[in-house]
Protein backbone atom coordinates (compact mmCIF):
# COMPACT_ATOMS: atom_id res chain seq x y z
CA UNK A 1 0.00 0.00 0.00
CA UNK A 2 1.19 3.52 -0.80
CA UNK A 3 0.29 6.94 0.61
CA UNK A 4 -2.77 7.20 -1.60
CA UNK A 5 -4.04 3.87 -0.27
CA UNK A 6 -3.44 5.05 3.30
CA UNK A 7 -5.64 8.08 2.60
CA UNK A 8 -8.36 5.94 1.02
CA UNK A 9 -8.28 3.22 3.68
CA UNK A 10 -7.14 5.01 6.86
CA UNK A 11 -8.47 2.32 9.23
CA UNK A 12 -5.96 -0.29 8.05
CA UNK A 13 -3.03 -1.37 10.20
CA UNK A 14 -0.46 0.00 7.76
CA UNK A 15 -2.20 3.37 7.59
CA UNK A 16 -2.25 3.60 11.38
CA UNK A 17 1.47 2.84 11.51
CA UNK A 18 2.15 5.50 8.90
CA UNK A 19 0.19 8.13 10.84
CA UNK A 20 2.11 7.20 14.00
CA UNK A 21 5.39 7.66 12.12
CA UNK A 22 4.41 11.22 11.20
CA UNK A 23 4.68 12.10 14.89
CA UNK A 24 1.67 14.44 14.95
CA UNK A 25 0.45 15.14 18.46
CA UNK A 26 -3.22 15.14 19.43
CA UNK A 27 -2.86 18.77 20.45
CA UNK A 28 -1.63 19.79 17.00
CA UNK A 29 -4.46 17.92 15.30
CA UNK A 30 -7.00 19.68 17.52
CA UNK A 31 -5.61 23.20 17.64
CA UNK A 32 -2.82 23.81 15.13
CA UNK A 33 -3.70 26.21 12.32
CA UNK A 34 -1.76 23.95 9.98
CA UNK A 35 -4.44 21.31 10.61
CA UNK A 36 -7.42 23.56 9.79
CA UNK A 37 -8.06 21.79 6.49
CA UNK A 38 -7.82 18.34 8.05
CA UNK A 39 -10.30 19.33 10.77
CA UNK A 40 -12.68 20.84 8.22
CA UNK A 41 -12.53 17.67 6.14
CA UNK A 42 -13.02 15.56 9.28
CA UNK A 43 -16.21 17.45 10.09
CA UNK A 44 -17.28 17.12 6.47
CA UNK A 45 -16.85 13.34 6.64
CA UNK A 46 -19.21 13.14 9.59
CA UNK A 47 -21.75 15.49 8.01
CA UNK A 48 -21.65 13.51 4.78
CA UNK A 49 -22.19 10.28 6.70
CA UNK A 50 -25.33 11.77 8.25
CA UNK A 51 -26.52 12.77 4.78
CA UNK A 52 -25.87 9.22 3.60
CA UNK A 53 -22.64 9.18 1.59
CA UNK A 54 -19.01 10.09 2.26
CA UNK A 55 -17.59 11.46 -0.98
CA UNK A 56 -13.93 10.69 -1.52
CA UNK A 57 -11.84 13.35 -3.28
CA UNK A 58 -9.76 12.56 -6.34
CA UNK A 59 -6.33 11.73 -4.94
CA UNK A 60 -2.88 11.53 -6.49
CA UNK A 61 0.43 10.45 -4.99
CA UNK A 62 1.94 13.63 -6.39
CA UNK A 63 -0.27 15.84 -4.20
CA UNK A 64 1.15 15.10 -0.76
CA UNK A 65 -0.73 17.90 0.99
CA UNK A 66 -4.12 16.65 -0.21
CA UNK A 67 -3.23 13.11 0.79
CA UNK A 68 -2.22 14.25 4.26
CA UNK A 69 -5.44 16.24 4.73
CA UNK A 70 -7.55 13.24 3.76
CA UNK A 71 -5.55 10.87 5.94
CA UNK A 72 -5.57 13.03 9.08
CA UNK A 73 -9.22 13.96 8.66
CA UNK A 74 -10.10 10.38 9.57
CA UNK A 75 -8.81 10.43 13.17
CA UNK A 76 -10.38 13.85 13.67
CA UNK A 77 -13.75 12.59 12.43
CA UNK A 78 -13.48 9.70 14.90
CA UNK A 79 -12.81 12.19 17.69
CA UNK A 80 -15.94 14.13 16.74
CA UNK A 81 -18.08 10.99 16.63
CA UNK A 82 -16.68 9.88 19.98
CA UNK A 83 -17.31 13.24 21.65
CA UNK A 84 -20.93 13.20 20.47
CA UNK A 85 -21.27 9.55 21.55
CA UNK A 86 -24.60 8.93 19.86
CA UNK A 87 -25.24 5.27 18.88
CA UNK A 88 -27.19 6.30 15.80
CA UNK A 89 -24.35 8.51 14.58
CA UNK A 90 -21.74 5.87 15.38
CA UNK A 91 -23.53 3.27 13.28
CA UNK A 92 -24.29 5.68 10.46
CA UNK A 93 -20.73 7.00 10.31
CA UNK A 94 -19.22 3.50 10.39
CA UNK A 95 -21.51 2.35 7.61
CA UNK A 96 -20.80 5.40 5.44
CA UNK A 97 -17.04 4.94 5.77
CA UNK A 98 -17.40 1.27 4.84
CA UNK A 99 -19.62 1.99 1.84
CA UNK A 100 -17.17 4.62 0.58
CA UNK A 101 -14.41 2.01 0.75
CA UNK A 102 -16.57 -0.57 -1.02
CA UNK A 103 -16.95 1.73 -4.02
CA UNK A 104 -13.20 1.88 -4.52
CA UNK A 105 -12.42 -1.71 -3.50
CA UNK A 106 -14.65 -3.19 -6.17
CA UNK A 107 -12.41 -1.59 -8.81
CA UNK A 108 -9.12 -2.78 -7.32
CA UNK A 109 -6.99 -5.58 -8.74
CA UNK A 110 -6.59 -9.08 -7.38
CA UNK A 111 -3.18 -8.46 -5.81
CA UNK A 112 -4.40 -5.45 -3.85
CA UNK A 113 -7.56 -7.21 -2.65
CA UNK A 114 -5.50 -10.17 -1.51
CA UNK A 115 -3.19 -7.94 0.51
CA UNK A 116 -6.08 -5.87 1.84
CA UNK A 117 -8.03 -8.91 3.03
CA UNK A 118 -5.06 -10.13 5.09
CA UNK A 119 -5.41 -7.03 7.27
CA UNK A 120 -8.82 -8.38 8.28
CA UNK A 121 -7.52 -11.93 8.83
CA UNK A 122 -9.49 -13.18 5.84
CA UNK A 123 -8.28 -16.37 4.18
CA UNK A 124 -9.06 -15.83 0.51
CA UNK A 125 -7.76 -16.78 -2.91
CA UNK A 126 -8.32 -13.77 -5.15
CA UNK A 127 -8.30 -14.44 -8.87
CA UNK A 128 -9.21 -12.37 -11.92
CA UNK A 129 -12.99 -12.64 -11.74
CA UNK A 130 -13.75 -14.71 -8.65
CA UNK A 131 -12.62 -15.07 -5.06
CA UNK A 132 -12.50 -18.23 -2.97
CA UNK A 133 -13.01 -17.38 0.69
CA UNK A 134 -12.84 -19.81 3.61
CA UNK A 135 -16.32 -20.62 4.87
CA UNK A 136 -15.55 -19.47 8.43
CA UNK A 137 -14.59 -16.03 7.15
CA UNK A 138 -17.59 -16.01 4.85
CA UNK A 139 -19.96 -16.72 7.74
CA UNK A 140 -18.29 -14.06 9.89
CA UNK A 141 -18.63 -11.37 7.22
CA UNK A 142 -22.01 -12.37 5.77
CA UNK A 143 -23.83 -12.92 9.07
CA UNK A 144 -25.28 -9.40 9.03
CA UNK A 145 -26.43 -9.62 5.40
CA UNK A 146 -30.07 -10.70 5.38
CA UNK A 147 -30.75 -11.31 1.68
CA UNK A 148 -31.24 -14.98 0.86
CA UNK A 149 -28.37 -15.10 -1.62
CA UNK A 150 -25.90 -14.55 1.23
CA UNK A 151 -27.04 -17.62 3.16
CA UNK A 152 -24.32 -20.28 3.18
CA UNK A 153 -26.82 -22.94 2.07
CA UNK A 154 -27.26 -21.00 -1.16
CA UNK A 155 -23.54 -21.00 -1.91
CA UNK A 156 -21.29 -23.59 -3.46
CA UNK A 157 -18.90 -24.99 -0.85
CA UNK A 158 -15.76 -26.70 -2.16
CA UNK A 159 -13.16 -28.09 0.27
CA UNK A 160 -14.08 -25.49 2.87
CA UNK A 161 -14.09 -22.52 0.49
CA UNK A 162 -16.99 -20.45 -0.85
CA UNK A 163 -16.70 -18.92 -4.31
CA UNK A 164 -17.92 -15.34 -4.73
CA UNK A 165 -17.55 -12.70 -7.41
CA UNK A 166 -15.09 -9.84 -7.00
CA UNK A 167 -18.05 -7.49 -6.48
CA UNK A 168 -19.45 -9.74 -3.76
CA UNK A 169 -16.06 -9.99 -2.11
CA UNK A 170 -15.87 -6.20 -1.95
CA UNK A 171 -19.30 -6.23 -0.32
CA UNK A 172 -18.08 -8.71 2.29
CA UNK A 173 -15.05 -6.53 2.93
CA UNK A 174 -17.44 -3.64 3.48
CA UNK A 175 -18.96 -5.55 6.38
CA UNK A 176 -15.52 -6.20 7.84
CA UNK A 177 -14.64 -2.51 7.57
CA UNK A 178 -17.93 -1.42 9.12
CA UNK A 179 -17.44 -3.77 12.05
CA UNK A 180 -13.84 -2.65 12.61
CA UNK A 181 -14.77 1.03 12.70
CA UNK A 182 -17.96 0.61 14.72
CA UNK A 183 -16.38 -1.71 17.29
CA UNK A 184 -13.69 0.88 18.07
CA UNK A 185 -16.13 3.75 18.65
CA UNK A 186 -16.66 5.71 20.75
CA UNK A 187 -13.08 6.27 21.88
CA UNK A 188 -12.19 7.65 25.29
CA UNK A 189 -11.57 11.30 24.45
CA UNK A 190 -10.42 13.77 27.14
CA UNK A 191 -13.12 16.26 28.08
CA UNK A 192 -10.84 19.17 27.21
CA UNK A 193 -10.43 17.85 23.67
CA UNK A 194 -14.19 17.58 23.21
CA UNK A 195 -14.58 21.11 24.52
CA UNK A 196 -12.09 22.35 21.92
CA UNK A 197 -14.16 20.61 19.24
CA UNK A 198 -17.45 22.30 20.22
CA UNK A 199 -17.61 24.56 17.14
CA UNK A 200 -17.41 21.49 14.90
CA UNK A 201 -19.75 19.42 17.06
CA UNK A 202 -22.49 22.07 17.03
CA UNK A 203 -22.93 21.87 13.25
CA UNK A 204 -22.92 18.08 13.36
CA UNK A 205 -25.55 17.98 16.11
CA UNK A 206 -27.85 20.24 14.08
CA UNK A 207 -27.56 17.92 11.07
CA UNK A 208 -27.95 14.83 13.24
CA UNK A 209 -31.11 16.06 14.95
CA UNK A 210 -32.60 17.10 11.63
CA UNK A 211 -31.84 13.69 10.15
CA UNK A 212 -33.38 11.86 13.09
CA UNK A 213 -36.54 13.92 12.85
CA UNK A 214 -37.10 12.75 9.27
CA UNK A 215 -37.93 9.18 10.18
CA UNK A 216 -39.78 9.97 13.36
CA UNK A 217 -42.59 11.78 11.54
CA UNK A 218 -45.73 10.20 10.11
CA UNK A 219 -48.90 11.06 8.26
CA UNK A 220 -50.77 9.60 11.24
CA UNK A 221 -51.17 11.74 14.34
CA UNK A 222 -51.73 8.83 16.72
CA UNK A 223 -50.98 5.12 16.83
CA UNK A 224 -54.03 2.97 17.54
CA UNK A 225 -53.44 -0.76 17.88
CA UNK A 226 -57.13 -1.50 17.43
CA UNK A 227 -56.86 -0.44 13.79
CA UNK A 228 -53.97 -2.76 12.86
CA UNK A 229 -54.52 -5.37 10.14
CA UNK A 230 -54.80 -8.99 11.35
CA UNK A 231 -51.32 -9.92 10.12
CA UNK A 232 -49.64 -7.20 12.20
CA UNK A 233 -51.81 -7.85 15.26
CA UNK A 234 -50.86 -11.52 15.16
CA UNK A 235 -47.16 -10.74 14.68
CA UNK A 236 -47.16 -8.45 17.72
CA UNK A 237 -48.98 -11.07 19.78
CA UNK A 238 -46.51 -13.77 18.78
CA UNK A 239 -43.50 -11.55 19.40
CA UNK A 240 -44.68 -10.62 22.88
CA UNK A 241 -45.39 -14.28 23.58
CA UNK A 242 -41.76 -15.13 22.88
CA UNK A 243 -42.23 -16.59 19.39
CA UNK A 244 -39.22 -16.11 17.12
CA UNK A 245 -40.72 -14.40 14.06
CA UNK A 246 -39.45 -15.09 10.56
CA UNK A 247 -37.17 -12.38 9.19
CA UNK A 248 -39.73 -11.41 6.54
CA UNK A 249 -42.40 -10.92 9.21
CA UNK A 250 -40.07 -8.91 11.43
CA UNK A 251 -39.35 -6.63 8.50
CA UNK A 252 -43.05 -6.28 7.66
CA UNK A 253 -43.97 -5.55 11.26
CA UNK A 254 -41.14 -3.06 11.79
CA UNK A 255 -41.68 -1.16 8.55
CA UNK A 256 -45.42 -1.01 9.23
CA UNK A 257 -44.88 0.39 12.73
CA UNK A 258 -42.46 2.99 11.40
CA UNK A 259 -44.94 3.85 8.66
CA UNK A 260 -47.68 4.72 11.16
CA UNK A 261 -45.36 6.83 13.29
CA UNK A 262 -44.08 4.60 16.08
CA UNK A 263 -40.67 5.53 17.45
CA UNK A 264 -37.63 3.29 17.21
CA UNK A 265 -37.64 2.77 20.99
CA UNK A 266 -41.31 1.76 21.04
CA UNK A 267 -40.71 -0.75 18.26
CA UNK A 268 -37.68 -2.12 20.10
CA UNK A 269 -39.91 -2.85 23.09
CA UNK A 270 -42.08 -5.12 20.95
CA UNK A 271 -39.15 -7.44 20.30
CA UNK A 272 -37.71 -7.75 23.80
CA UNK A 273 -39.50 -11.08 24.39
CA UNK A 274 -38.01 -12.71 21.28
CA UNK A 275 -35.76 -15.69 22.13
CA UNK A 276 -32.86 -14.31 20.10
CA UNK A 277 -33.31 -10.67 21.13
CA UNK A 278 -30.09 -8.68 20.90
CA UNK A 279 -30.65 -5.03 21.81
CA UNK A 280 -27.74 -3.66 19.79
CA UNK A 281 -28.48 -5.71 16.70
CA UNK A 282 -32.23 -5.05 16.93
CA UNK A 283 -31.71 -1.29 17.20
CA UNK A 284 -29.36 -1.34 14.23
CA UNK A 285 -31.92 -3.23 12.13
CA UNK A 286 -34.86 -1.03 13.14
CA UNK A 287 -32.90 2.17 12.48
CA UNK A 288 -31.70 0.75 9.17
CA UNK A 289 -35.29 0.12 8.07
CA UNK A 290 -36.20 3.59 9.32
CA UNK A 291 -33.61 5.15 7.06
CA UNK A 292 -30.34 5.44 8.97
CA UNK A 293 -28.42 4.30 5.88
CA UNK A 294 -30.04 6.92 3.67
CA UNK A 295 -32.83 4.69 2.35
CA UNK A 296 -36.07 4.16 4.26
CA UNK A 297 -38.04 1.00 3.58
CA UNK A 298 -41.78 0.71 3.04
CA UNK A 299 -43.88 -2.20 4.33
CA UNK A 300 -44.44 -5.06 1.87
CA UNK A 301 -47.74 -5.24 0.00
CA UNK A 302 -50.44 -7.77 0.80
CA UNK A 303 -49.37 -9.81 -2.23
CA UNK A 304 -45.82 -10.02 -0.88
CA UNK A 305 -47.14 -10.90 2.57
CA UNK A 306 -49.08 -13.76 1.01
CA UNK A 307 -46.04 -14.95 -0.92
CA UNK A 308 -44.01 -15.26 2.29
CA UNK A 309 -46.87 -16.85 4.21
CA UNK A 310 -47.33 -13.82 6.46
CA UNK A 311 -50.95 -13.02 5.58
CA UNK A 312 -53.17 -14.13 8.46
CA UNK A 313 -56.96 -14.39 8.81
CA UNK A 314 -57.92 -11.68 6.30
CA UNK A 315 -61.16 -9.91 7.21
CA UNK A 316 -63.66 -7.94 5.13
CA UNK A 317 -61.45 -4.85 5.09
CA UNK A 318 -58.54 -6.93 3.79
CA UNK A 319 -60.62 -7.79 0.73
CA UNK A 320 -60.80 -4.09 -0.18
CA UNK A 321 -57.15 -3.13 0.17
CA UNK A 322 -53.81 -4.25 -1.25
CA UNK A 323 -51.43 -2.93 1.40
CA UNK A 324 -51.31 -3.12 5.23
CA UNK A 325 -50.93 0.66 5.51
CA UNK A 326 -54.06 1.13 3.42
CA UNK A 327 -55.89 -1.13 5.90
CA UNK A 328 -54.84 1.21 8.70
CA UNK A 329 -55.76 4.29 6.66
CA UNK A 330 -59.20 2.88 5.84
CA UNK A 331 -59.89 1.91 9.44
CA UNK A 332 -58.70 5.33 10.60
CA UNK A 333 -60.98 7.08 8.08
CA UNK A 334 -64.04 5.15 9.24
CA UNK A 335 -63.12 5.71 12.88
CA UNK A 336 -62.80 9.47 12.32
CA UNK A 337 -66.02 9.58 10.30
CA UNK A 338 -67.94 7.79 13.03
CA UNK A 339 -66.45 10.07 15.68
CA UNK A 340 -67.57 13.18 13.78
CA UNK A 341 -71.04 11.72 13.24
CA UNK A 342 -71.35 10.86 16.93
CA UNK A 343 -70.26 14.35 17.93
CA UNK A 344 -72.81 15.92 15.58
CA UNK A 345 -75.57 13.71 16.96
CA UNK A 346 -74.67 14.62 20.53
CA UNK A 347 -74.66 18.29 19.61
CA UNK A 348 -78.05 17.94 17.94
CA UNK A 349 -79.52 16.16 20.96
CA UNK A 350 -78.22 18.89 23.24
CA UNK A 351 -79.80 21.59 21.11
CA UNK A 352 -83.17 19.83 21.07
CA UNK A 353 -83.14 19.66 24.86
CA UNK A 354 -82.76 23.45 25.23
CA UNK A 355 -85.85 25.61 25.81
CA UNK A 356 -86.86 27.93 22.97
CA UNK A 357 -85.53 31.01 24.76
CA UNK A 358 -82.08 29.47 25.16
CA UNK A 359 -81.87 28.63 21.45
CA UNK A 360 -82.34 32.27 20.56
Amino acid sequence: MDNKDFALYPYTTEAARYVASLDFSLDSLISSRAMDSARARGKERVLQSIAGEILKPVLSNSDERKLLIELLSYPFSRILVSCIDDPFLTRRYSLAEAVASYRSLRTMGAAFLGEFSLDFSIHAEVKDSVVRIHFTDYIRLASSLKAMEWKLVNRKLDHGYVTVSREEFARLLQEGIRHRIESTLPMQVPEGVCESCRPYIADIMDALNERKSRFEGSEFQTVEAGLFPPCITRAISQSQAGVNLAHSMRFAMTSFMLGIGMSVDDIMNLFTSSPDFDAEKARYQVEHIAGSSGTSYKPPSCATMQTYGNCYAPDETCKRISHPLNYYRRKMWFRNRDAVKEKEEQSSEGTEALPDAARN
